[in-house]
C-alpha cells in the first residue's frame, strides 16, 4: 500500500527521467530506487499509525454486497453508538484517478488506498470504503466511493455509480465532487449526468434531507475562483431547472435540498507545499461541522448513530432493488426497528436485573417497605436508558415505543403490586383486629373503639398504598381502599354481632341462675304465696338485668328500637325461664303430688318419721296431706306471671273435694272444661279434665300408703293388747292373796322369783315370742318348739363360760373401778339403765358374741360373785 506522497514522487522520478533521459538515466534511477525505498519505510510508520485510529472497513464490495458484520464492528471501534446525533458523514465522489483518496487522507488523516501511477492509471478504490477521521470534532465519518466513468465497468456498466453515488447522498451529511479545474463546463468530466440522475431521485423525496455538497476544483489554474465559481454554480443551476420535478416541487429551490460550496485547491503534484496549507486550512471547516453555521448545521432528518448500521443497510438495499428511497419514510422505519429493539433490550435487562429478582421474591412473602420508591426508580433507571440511547430517532416513533416500553414493564410490575397491596391489605387489618379485640379487653366502648381504630388503620392503609405507589402507573386504589373498608366493616359487625351475642348469652345466664332454680323450689313449695313471689324474683331480677344490660348497650351506639328490642329479647328469655321451668315441673305434676303427699303422710310437723301407734288420727292427716298435694297442683296448672288472681284452686277444691259434702242434685262439674277463667289457653299447662284425671290417679297411687299406715296401726293395737284384762288381773289379786302374803312373810321366795323373772326375760328377748305369734298362734308354737332347748343350752353355756374366770381377773378388773361386766366385753355407759328401760325387738336386737373361755376355772367360782353382778350378767344376756 503506498502512501500520501507516492504519486508525487512518481511524478519526480518520471520527470527526472524524461529530463536526463539523454544525459545518464542509470545514475538517476538508482537515485531514485534509494529514495523510494526511504519514502516506503516512513509511509510504512505513518500508515500504522493512521490505521490504528481510523479503522478504514470495506463497506460495499465492488458487486454490490453490503459488509454488515465489518460495519458493526467498526461501529464498535470507533464508539459510534454512544455519540447519539453528534456524529457527520462526509463522502467523496468524482471521476476515477482523480485525486479522491488522496485528498481524503491529506483531508482527515485516512488510510485508504491511493494509486500507483507506475503501474499505470487504473481503479484503485472497488465499491465503497469508510474510516474514521482523526482528530475531528465530532466524531466524522469518511466513506470513499468508487470512482466513475472508469474503463473498468465499460461505458454502459453505469449502474454502481449512480447506485453508490444516491448512497452517498442519503446517508452523507457532506458530499465532497472531486472535479479537475480543467473539467468545468465540460459535460462527462463534470459529472452533470450522473448530478442530474441524483437530482431526479432526490426530488422525489416527500421530506428532502439538505445536504452540502462541496464542489472541490483541483488543480487550480491561474483562473481566479471568483470567476469559475459562478460558472459552476451556473451548471449546477441549469441540471437543476432541466431536472422534470413532481408537482409538489416545481418551485422549489435548489437550496431547499442542497448547500452548494466551492473550494479550489493547488495541484498537490506541482505545488505541494501550498496544496498542504490549503489542505490544512479546509480541515478547519470540518471540525464542529454539524454546529449552527457550520458546513452542515442546517442537516434534517438525521439517524441517531447506534441505528447508522441498520439504516445504513436499508437504504442500500432500497437502492439496489431499484426503489424510489424515501428517507422520511425510511427514518420512521429506522427509528421504528431501532427503538423497538432498544425498547427489546431494556425490558429484558430489566427482567433479569437482580434488583427486580429480589424485590420480586421478597413481596411473595411480605410487605417491602419502600416498594413503590424501589420500583419507580427501576423503571426510572430502565427509561432513561431507553432514552438516553433512542433520544436522537424520530421524535414520534421514539415515544411511541417507549410508551410500550413503559406499558410493558408496568404490566410486568403490576403483578407483584397487586400481592404488595394484598399484604399491606391482609397485615393491616390482621393488625386491625388485633388493635380492636385490645381495646374492647381494655375496657372502651365498643363504638369508640371501632371507630378509633377505622380511622387510625384507614390511615395506615393509605399511607402504606403510597408507600407501594409506582409513579409511572396510573393505577387506581379506590377499589382496593373501599374493599379495605369493607373488610374493615364486615369485621366489625362480626365483632359487633359476636359482642352482642357473648353479652345478652351473658345476662341471660345470669338470669337463668337468678331464676330457673328459685323458681323451681318457689313451685317445688306450692302454696298460696308461690306465683306472688314467683312474680316479685321475676320482675326483680329482670329488672336488675335489664338496667345492667341496657348500661352496657349504650357503649354499641345502637338506634333506639334495636336497644329495645334486645332488652324485650331479654325480658322474653327471663319469662320463657320461669315459663319453661313451670312446665318442666307441671310434667311431673302428679310425682310431686304424690312425693309431698308421702313427706306430709309419713312424717310429723318436726319433719321426724312417723310411728303409727294407733293413736294418730289418720282421716285428718289423709285429708291434709291431700290438700296440700291438691294446692300443688292448683299452682301448677297454669302460669300466672300476668295473673295476680284467679280462681283454679277454689274451683280444683270445690270440684275435687267439696263435692262430696253437695248431696243436691243440681250440682254441675265445674272441672267439665278444657279452659280456666280469667286464665289464657296459652298460659294453661293443665287444663281442668287433665286435672280431674291425675287427682283420681293421684288417689288410686296414694291409697296403699293410708292402707298400710292402718293396718301398722292395727297391729300395733294387738301388740301392746298382751297384757289381761282388767278383772282376770282382779281376780288374780283376789285369788292370789294368800299367796302374796306368804312371799310377804318369805322374803326369800321374792329372789327366787326375781331371778326366775330374769331368766324368763332373757328367753322372751331371745325367743321373740311377741314376733313369733305377730303371724298366728299354732305357727308361734311351731317356731318356739324348736328354738327353745337351743335357746336354753346356749343360754346356761353363756353363764357358765361366765363362771369360770380366774378370781385374779376380778381383782384387775376391781382395782381398775371395775370397767368391764362381763370378761372380755365392756358395757357401754349406763348400760344397766338402758337394759331396764329400753325394750328389744327382734329387728334391732345384736346377738353378743361368744364368751371367751378361760383356763382353769371351776364352775364353782361363780359364788365368789356378788348377786347384783351375776343378775346383771343374765339380764344382758337375756338383750
Amino acid at each position: 500500500m503506498a502512501g500520501p506522497f507516492s504519486e508525487k514522487g512518481q511524478t519526480e522520478q518520471v520527470y527526472g527521467f524524461m529530463l536526463t533521459s539523454d544525459r545518464t538515466p542509470f545514475l538517476l534511477l538508482s537515485l531514485h530506487i534509494q529514495h523510494q525505498k526511504k519514502s516506503n519505510l516512513a509511509i510504512q510508520q505513518f500508515s500504522m499509525d493512521k490505521e490504528a485510529g481510523c479503522c478504514s472497513t470495506h463497506l460495499i464490495e465492488g458487486d454490490g454486497t453490503f459488509n454488515a458484520q465489518g460495519l458493526d464492528s467498526f461501529i464498535k471501534q470507533v464508539k459510534m453508538a454512544e455519540c447519539g446525533l453528534s456524529y457527520a458523514v462526509v463522502a467523496i465522489m468524482g471521476p476515477q484517478s482523480s485525486g479522491k483518496s488522496t485528498l481524503l487522507n491529506h483531508l482527515f488523516n485516512t488510510n485508504f488506498r491511493e494509486m500507483d501511477a507506475y503501474r499505470g492509471r487504473s481503479q484503485t478504490t472497488k465499491g465503497i470504503w469508510m474510516a474514521s477521521c482523526v482528530g475531528i470534532e465530532p466524531c466524522t465519518i469518511v466513506m470513499d466511493l468508487e470512482g466513475t466513468d472508469g474503463r473498468e465497468r465499460g461505458e454502459d456498466d453505469t449502474a454502481f455509480e449512480k447506485q453508490s453515488a444516491l448512497f452517498a447522498l442519503a446517508v452523507s451529511d457532506i458530499v465532497l465532487i472531486n472535479m479537475w479545474c480543467h473539467d468545468i463546463g465540460r459535460e462527462q468530466a463534470a459529472n452533470k449526468p450522473l448530478l442530474k440522475t441524483v437530482f431526479q431521485v432526490m426530488l422525489r423525496l416527500f421530506s428532502p434531507r439538505k445536504t452540502t455538497l462541496m464542489f472541490v476544483i483541483r488543480d487550480k489554474t491561474r483562473t481566479p475562483l471568483e470567476n469559475l465559481e459562478p460558472v459552476l454554480r451556473e451548471d449546477i443551476q441549469k441540471i437543476w431547472d432541466s431536472v422534470p420535478k413532481p408537482e409538489a416541487h416545481k418551485q422549489t429551490p435548489l437550496s431547499e435540498f442542497f448547500n452548494v460550496e466551492v473550494v479550489a485547491l493547488s495541484s498537490f503534484e506541482e505545488k505541494e507545499e501550498q496544496f498542504k496549507e490549503q489542505v490544512a486550512s479546509l480541515r478547519q471547516r470540518f471540525f464542529h461541522s454539524i454546529a449552527p453555521n457550520g458546513l452542515a448545521g442546517d442537516r434534517r432528518g438525521v439517524v441517531p448513530a447506534s441505528g447508522f448500521s441498520f439504516s445504513a443497510q436499508q437504504i442500500w438495499e432500497v437502492i439496489k432493488e431499484n426503489k424510489d428511497l424515501d428517507l422520511p419514510a425510511h427514518k420512521v422505519m429506522v427509528a421504528t426497528v431501532r427503538c423497538e429493539e432498544i425498547a427489546n433490550e431494556k425490558y429484558s435487562l430489566f427482567v433479569t436485573d437482580q434488583d427486580w429478582c429480589d424485590l420480586e421474591d421478597a413481596v411473595q412473602s411480605h410487605i417491602v417497605p419502600g416498594f413503590g420508591r424501589k420500583i419507580s426508580s427501576m423503571l426510572d433507571t430502565c427509561l432513561s436508558s431507553y432514552d438516553e440511547e433512542a433520544t436522537y430517532f424520530e421524535d414520534g416513533v421514539r415515544s411511541a415505543k417507549r410508551r410500550q416500553l413503559e406499558e410493558k414493564l408496568i404490566q410486568l410490575v403490576q403483578p407483584t403490586y397487586q400481592l404488595m397491596l394484598e399484604h399491606v391489605q391482609s397485615e393491616t387489618l390482621d393488625k386491625f383486629k388485633k388493635a380492636l379485640n385490645d381495646a374492647l379487653s381494655g375496657g372502651q366502648g365498643f363504638s369508640i373503639a371501632a371507630c378509633d381504630c377505622t380511622t387510625s388503620f384507614m390511615r395506615i392503609f393509605d399511607e402504606q398504598c403510597k408507600d407501594a405507589t409506582v409513579k409511572q402507573a396510573d393505577w387506581d386504589l379506590a377499589k382496593t381502599r373501599d374493599k379495605f373498608s369493607r373488610d374493615i366493616d364486615s369485621h366489625i359487625a362480626e365483632v359487633r354481632t359476636a359482642k352482642l351475642t357473648e353479652l345478652n348469652a351473658l345476662y341471660e345466664s345470669k338470669l337463668k341462675e337468678a331464676l330457673y332454680g328459685p323458681v323451681g323450689a318457689l313451685l317445688e313449695g306450692g302454696g298460696d304465696d308461690t306465683w306472688p313471689a314467683i312474680r316479685r324474683l321475676f320482675h326483680h331480677e329482670t329488672k336488675i338485668a335489664i338496667s345492667e344490660f341496657s348500661v352496657a348497650l349504650s357503649g354499641f351506639e345502637m338506634n333506639e328500637q334495636a336497644k329495645e328490642e334486645m332488652l324485650s329479647k331479654l325480658e322474653n328469655y327471663a319469662r320463657g325461664i320461669v315459663e319453661g321451668k313451670t312446665k318442666e315441673e307441671a310434667g311431673k305434676v302428679l310425682y310431686r303430688m304424690k312425693e309431698r303427699f308421702t313427706s306430709l303422710f309419713n312424717h310429723d310437723s318436726d319433719s321426724m318419721p312417723r310411728i303409727w301407734t294407733g293413736k294418730e288420727d289418720i282421716r285428718t292427716i289423709t285429708k291434709t296431706a291431700r290438700s296440700s298435694s291438691l294446692k300443688l297442683l292448683s299452682v301448677l296448672a297454669a302460669i300466672r306471671l300476668d295473673v295476680d288472681e284467679d280462681k283454679i284452686g277454689n274451683t280444683l277444691v270445690l270440684a275435687l273435694v267439696e263435692h262430696k259434702k253437695d248431696t243436691s242434685t243440681s250440682f254441675q262439674d265445674p272441672l267439665a272444661s278444657s279452659t280456666w277463667e280469667e286464665v289464657p289457653a296459652t298460659k294453661t299447662l293443665i287444663t281442668p279434665v287433665q286435672c280431674k284425671s291425675l287427682w283420681s290417679q293421684f288417689q288410686r297411687e296414694t291409697e296403699y300408703t293410708i292402707t298400710q299406715a292402718i293396718a301398722s296401726q292395727e297391729a300395733n293395737k294387738r301388740n301392746n293388747n298382751w297384757l289381761p284384762p282388767p278383772w282376770a288381773m282382779a281376780a288374780l289379786v283376789i285369788l292370789g292373796f294368800n299367796e302374796f302374803m306368804t312371799l310377804l312373810r318369805n322374803p326369800l321366795w321374792l329372789l327366787v322369783i326375781f331371778v326366775g323373772y330374769l331368766l324368763s326375760k332373757a328367753l322372751w328377748v331371745q325367743l321373740d315370742i311377741s314376733g313369733e305369734f305377730r303371724n298366728g298362734m299354732l305357727p308361734g308354737v311351731l317356731s318356739l318348739s324348736t328354738k327353745v332347748i337351743p335357746t336354753v343350752t346356749n343360754l346356761l353355756r353363756k353363764l357358765a363360760e361366765e363362771g369360770q374366770k380366774p378370781a385374779n381377773a376380778d381383782s384387775q378388773r376391781n382395782s381398775s373401778n371395775h370397767p368391764q361386766v362381763l370378761g372380755a366385753f365392756q358395757a357401754p355407759p349406763d348400760a344397766s339403765k338402758i337394759s331396764r328401760f329400753v325394750k328389744p325387738s327382734q329387728k334391732n336386737r345384736q346377738t353378743l358374741p361368744p364368751m371367751p373361755k378361760k383356763q382353769s376355772e371351776p364352775v364353782a367360782s361363780i359364788e365368789h360373785d356378788s348377786w347384783d353382778r351375776y343378775l346383771l350378767r343374765i339380764h344382758i344376756l337375756g338383750f
